[in-house]
């Protein structure tokens, strides 16, 4: 086994990522906050106790979309050598994904609306495996670019027939 699988990825996803994944834990949350409030003002006989639960309730999720990005930053990683593309992920339960260049199907960049606001993208590699594709979040347009078209130069370079 090689030193590079024994150790984390050692690449971070782009800082922009904080404020971006912040946007869309906001765009889930403030809904299911404000359901919650809405539907503890829809009924007339409203014990107190209950309304201290759904206050806690919302701002829990208020302080839940300000703090999970951060700490997903903190923990998310993503590495590509010339033998694999490697990432890990998870805050309680890491979840590490590598996979050789030789299984690589199809290399997707993809740059959502709110996204391409902070000039980031994803990229998704597709494998020869039921497990899934591996995805590579938050990166700066310009190094998904730039990375996308390295792994199609690796990987075409690789021999094998990726199945």
């Amino acid at each position: 086994m090689s030193a590079t699988s024994l150790r984390p990825p050692r690449n971070q996803a782009d800082p922009r990522a904080i404020p971006w994944w912040t946007v869309q834990w906001l765009i889930l949350m403030t809904p299911v906050a404000g359901a919650a409030v809405a539907a503890y003002l829809i009924f007339s006989d409203r014990p107190v106790w209950l309304g201290a639960v759904v206050a806690v309730f919302a701002v829990g999720c208020l302080v839940l979309a300000v703090v999970a990005p951060r700490a997903y930053y903190r923990v998310e990683r993503w590495e590509v050598t010339d033998e694999a593309v490697y990432t890990r992920k998870g805050w309680l339960t890491h979840t590490w994904k590598v996979a050789p260049m030789s299984r690589i199907q199809r290399i997707d960049t993809v740059r959502g609306p709110v996204q391409r606001l902070f000039g980031l993208a994803d990229i998704t590699v597709t494998t020869a495996s039921s497990a899934g594709a591996i995805k590579i979040e938050a990166l700066d347009d310009e190094v998904a670019t730039e990375l996308a078209e390295r792994l199609t130069a690796i990987t075409q370079a690789t021999p094998g027939d990726a199945t």
